[in-house]
């Protein structure tokens, strides 16, 4: 993995930027200290670390538009970053540019039940936008599992999806509006209060843009009422395969659970010792589905998916008795990725998506993956939509481990587009899959998508490095570059 080479001309003039960014910023917000700047070396990709040029932390609006003004006039990179959670690399620092941090700007703004949604700041936690409205019976759906630590801004960002993303939808599924700040300084709200919205869908350009094309300041999202009821079903089988094909079995038979998980045999070993979630240890596949809606139908659902299982060679079925049964259930496999640590210095957590019906054949060469590259995987995924994330073990203080482990999850990848899936599927592109994108994308494709960066960021400031595999100017691309007030926006007015 490489980066852009550094700008030797900004390195020169970074005192006169700091101080620059202390006239914005005052106090405590502008951090360029070594030690100070050592938090933000990386993200949660943390096999790659780089020391920002500075670290600046703004708390209103007017300072992010002042601060982006800044270094599109003085053609300074900049990398928005929220709670750091991005597993691609999406947040990691640049050497020759500042990294805005928005970790201050994590206030709920306003509760509106009666339309069924909230309007936050983008650094309230994905889990505190559900702590804020479950007073009142309601809740935000997607839920990653680093809900209790990633940003809400961070989630549009990566568009992120979930474990009850199979029924809810992710992200932009949820997502009714966002204000952000333009590379220019300009601040542009985008969707609102009301379901949708005229003339061309920028909500959804701007949704899973990985900070490409501005800073989001503030975000609305849906909120729902929790359902009367919800079971988690505990599926063990004797192999992967069977667990694979009951996922099949359960979507071709028309039932759409609230959430579908599947753990391999390591990942349950790892999640029960971790937090003692009761999960069966003589299984080599895990799947825990959960039915929702009210209680007849629910009933009647959880008899449908036992004995689809039970047909598949199911050895364990069990269904929750209780709530707190049913939230145990659910913490092992949201904590299965700390517990992997337990097994290895350090881990690789790939995001990639297939249909659900390779599944099997999937699973299957990524072992024998395993044994080509000498590195072990453990398989945590969402299977009911086919988000696989496969976490390759390795020791990061050994370089060839770390070179071994970035060439399975190379083929790892390119195997998910082989069998008909995506690159990523709520993870991102970041650095971590920048260089594959050829492997989906032709050169047309990307071309295409680098007009849509050229259209909001003509000077490539802004997350510079991440994504494209190699930068073209907006001039050999045909594309007329504009500044300030060239971007049709509809004046929406303020809530």
């Amino acid at each position: 993995m490489q980066m852009p080479p550094l700008d030797p001309g900004i390195l020169a003039r970074r005192a006169a930027i700091v101080a620059a960014l202390r006239a914005i910023v005052p106090g405590e917000g502008v951090i360029d200290d070594v030690e100070g700047m050592r938090p933000y070396e990386c993200d949660a990709l943390s096999a790659y670390r780089q020391l920002p040029l500075v670290v600046v932390l703004p708390e209103r609006i007017d300072q992010v538009a002042r601060i982006l003004r800044y270094c599109q006039d003085e053609g300074v990179k900049i990398v928005p970053r929220g709670a750091g959670t991005s597993l691609s690399g999406g947040s990691m620092p640049v050497g020759d540019a500042i990294l805005l941090g928005m970790a201050k700007f994590n206030r709920v703004l306003e509760i509106d039940f009666a339309n069924r949604c909230a309007r936050v700041q983008p650094g309230v936690t994905n889990l505190g936008i559900t702590r804020a409205v479950e007073h009142a019976g309601f809740y935000y759906a997607p839920d990653p599992s680093s809900q209790i630590a990633c940003s809400i801004g961070g989630n549009v960002a990566e568009n992120s999806g979930g474990v009850h993303s199979l029924k809810y939808g992710l992200t932009t599924n949820n997502l009714l509006g966002i204000e952000l700040v333009l590379m220019n300084g300009e601040i542009v709200r985008l969707g609102g209060k009301h379901l949708d919205t005229d003339g061309y869908d920028l909500l959804g350009v701007m949704t899973g843009s990985e900070g490409l094309l501005g800073v989001i300041t503030e975000v609305t999202v849906r909120i729902l009422p929790k359902p009367s009821t919800a079971r988690a079903v505990l599926l063990g089988f004797p192999t992967e395969s069977g667990g694979a094909d009951c996922v099949a079995a359960i979507i071709a038979a028309g039932i759409i659970p609230a959430g579908m998980e599947m753990m391999d045999k390591d990942a349950v070993h790892c999640a029960e010792a971790y937090v003692h979630a009761g999960y069966p240890l003589d299984v080599e596949a895990l799947l825990i589905v959960e039915l929702d809606g009210p209680p007849v139908e629910v009933d009647h659902l959880i008899e449908r998916v036992a004995g689809l299982a039970r047909e598949r060679g199911a050895t364990t079925v069990r269904v929750s008795a209780s709530e707190d049964e049913r939230m145990r259930l659910w913490a092992g496999r949201k904590s299965a990725f700390p517990a992997v640590g337990q097994i290895s210095p350090d881990y690789m957590c790939l995001d990639g998506s297939v249909p659900r019906s390779r599944l099997v054949e999937v699973l299957s060469r990524m072992r024998e993956m395993s044994k080509q590259h000498g590195l072990r995987v453990v398989n945590v995924f969402h299977a009911g939509d086919g988000n696989l994330h496969p976490l390759i073990l390795f020791d990061a203080n050994d370089p060839d481990q770390l070179r071994r482990c970035e060439e399975f999850g190379a083929d790892i990848l390119r195997l998910c587009v082989e069998v008909g899936g995506a690159l990523t599927g709520e993870h991102g592109v970041g650095i971590e899959k920048r260089d594959l994108m050829g492997v989906q994308f032709t050169d047309i494709d990307l071309d295409q998508q680098m007009r849509l960066k050229c259209a909001f960021d003509p000077d490539h400031l802004l997350n510079p490095g991440k994504v494209f595999p190699k930068l073209r100017r907006c001039a050999e691309l045909g594309q007329l570059v504009v500044r300030q007030g060239a971007i049709p926006f509809p004046d929406i007015p303020r809530f």
